[in-house]
């Protein structure tokens, strides 16, 4: 099985993907996220492992822990 090599967005995907990250959602569903991607001209796959390590670098500055999930009481 092949493995995607690294891609490294363009200035003008990376707005594209701040601006949907921040304003639309940081958890897109599969849909949104073929329409981000189809924006953008990444794959899904792309568009999700970037939208992960956005989240990744949200939760870090934000304080809170780095595993994916809901925050609990």
């Amino acid at each position: 099985m092949a493995t995607e090599k690294p891609v490294t967005p363009t200035e003008e995907q990376l707005e594209i993907l701040e601006y949907n990250f921040c304003k639309v959602n940081k958890h897109p569903d599969p849909t949104t996220l073929c329409l981000i991607a189809a924006e953008t001209g990444l794959s899904e796959e792309q568009t999700l492992k970037l939208f992960k390590q956005r989240l990744a670098e949200w939760r870090k500055s934000e304080g809170l822990p780095s595993e994916s999930g809901s925050v609990r009481d």
